[in-house]
């Protein structure tokens, strides 16, 4: 539940214990242009304590950076603070920034569990620190307002930071998985296109070979009839690897809609997809001049929409339709499947899903916006992106 979440590089890890470093040091500097007061407590404090402690991390987050993102360098930050505070009770909101500033690192690199986690430890141990010091800066009841607002800032950083780096790590994770699908799917498509036209087209073609031979010779022999036949044979093989050709195309991806629309793309489709999940796609498509890789990602959404309607929501009926709304281009895919059960499909927390992620990364690609709904009574698809404008 609290593990820490990856880094993708140690250099934010080493300008962080920089900046620590070089805060110490600041704050050091600036009690010494003051005369060093308070008794020479904090300075002491800040030059024996907190600069060899910043200084030790620096050397750790160099040569070993995820030592230096251990939950036990977070409690070692707070203890030089907790220590400040006893020592100097005046400093309590020099404290408490340079306290917030610790929590926002944290948080980022820690995520929002460990994030908040670390907060509210460190947060509730500068309050228990100050009461029990008894010495109270402040006025009690001013005090308790600001330790209050302290301590609610501190966990709504966490929070906010944390989840904003949660939110990074999953986007980094998923556009990672996606690239080797990627990298993946072009090896499986170029194996697949070789045997399929080995197997299929160039066999063929060798017999309409033989076939169209036989018919010259028996329109050259006076056989009349069986030259008809063969050269029927010949049309209906000719037909058939037409057929075969094109769905090829489709499978190729967005190039292939330089040949084919939107529209000829899903009524080939539709007989594989009823033959597939037995259930019929109603389509509803506005005519409506697409560049071909907008038709491409287009249809590989909705491809993409129907093919989990009947792999995983077991629906029995779907619907398609394509549109214009206003300067947009809308694509609408809805089915009364089983839904995806409990969760954002397009959550930042659901790292699963893939196929649902390539359709979001699609629609941004056209500069649009995906949106699912889904329930037990079955899940719509809406994708809208704006039409291209015409060149001047």
């Amino acid at each position: 539940m609290l593990r820490r979440l990856p880094i993708e590089s140690a250099q934010p890890v080493v300008i962080f214990a920089a900046a620590r470093l070089v805060l110490a040091a600041v704050a050091l500097l600036a009690v010494g242009l003051l005369g060093f007061p308070y008794g020479g407590g904090a300075a002491a404090v800040l030059g024996l304590l907190a600069i060899p402690w910043a200084a030790a991390n620096l050397v750790v987050a160099r040569r070993a950076p995820e030592r230096a993102l251990s939950v036990f360098a977070a409690a070692g930050d707070f203890v030089v603070l907790i220590v400040l505070e006893i020592v100097e009770p005046q400093l309590f909101g020099a404290i408490r920034v340079a306290a917030l500033f610790l929590v926002a690192s944290h948080a980022h690199f820690q995520g929002e569990r460990r994030g908040i986690a670390v907060a509210a430890l460190g947060a509730g141990a500068l309050v228990v620190a100050t009461l029990l010091r008894g010495d109270e800066p402040v006025d009690g009841g001013v005090l308790a307002v600001y330790e209050s607002v302290f301590v609610a800032s501190a966990l709504a950083t966490a929070l906010v930071v944390g989840m904003l780096r949660t939110a990074e790590s999953a986007s980094r994770m998923r556009a990672r998985e996606l690239s080797r699908r990627t990298l993946q799917a072009e090896s499986e498509i170029r194996r697949r296109v070789a045997e399929s036209i080995h197997d299929g087209p160039v066999q063929e073609l060798i017999g309409l070979d033989m076939i169209l031979a036989a018919a010259g010779e028996a329109a050259a022999s006076g056989r009349e009839a069986e030259s008809a036949r063969l050269i029927g044979e010949a049309r209906q093989l000719t037909t058939r690897n037409v057929r075969a050709l094109r769905d090829e195309i489709v499978d190729l991806g967005p190039y292939a809609f330089r040949e084919l629309s939107f529209e000829t793309a899903v009524e080939e489709c539709l007989p594989v997809w009823k033959r597939r999940y037995a259930f019929e796609v109603m389509a509803t498509i506005e005519r409506i001049p697409l560049p071909p890789e907008m038709a491409g990602d287009l249809f590989r959404i909705a491809q993409e929409a129907i093919v989990n309607a009947g792999r995983h929501s077991h629906a029995e009926a779907v619907s398609l339709s394509l549109r214009t709304v206003g300067s947009d281009v809308e694509l609408r895919v809805t089915d009364n499947g089983g839904g995806f059960g409990n969760g954002d499909p397009l959550g930042a927390s659901e790292p699963g899903h893939l196929g649902l992620a390539s359709m979001r990364e699609r629609a941004e690609l056209l500069g649009g916006t995906l949106d699912i709904e889904t329930s037990e009574k079955g899940t719509r698809v809406l994708v809208r992106a704006p039409l291209p404008q015409p060149a001047g």
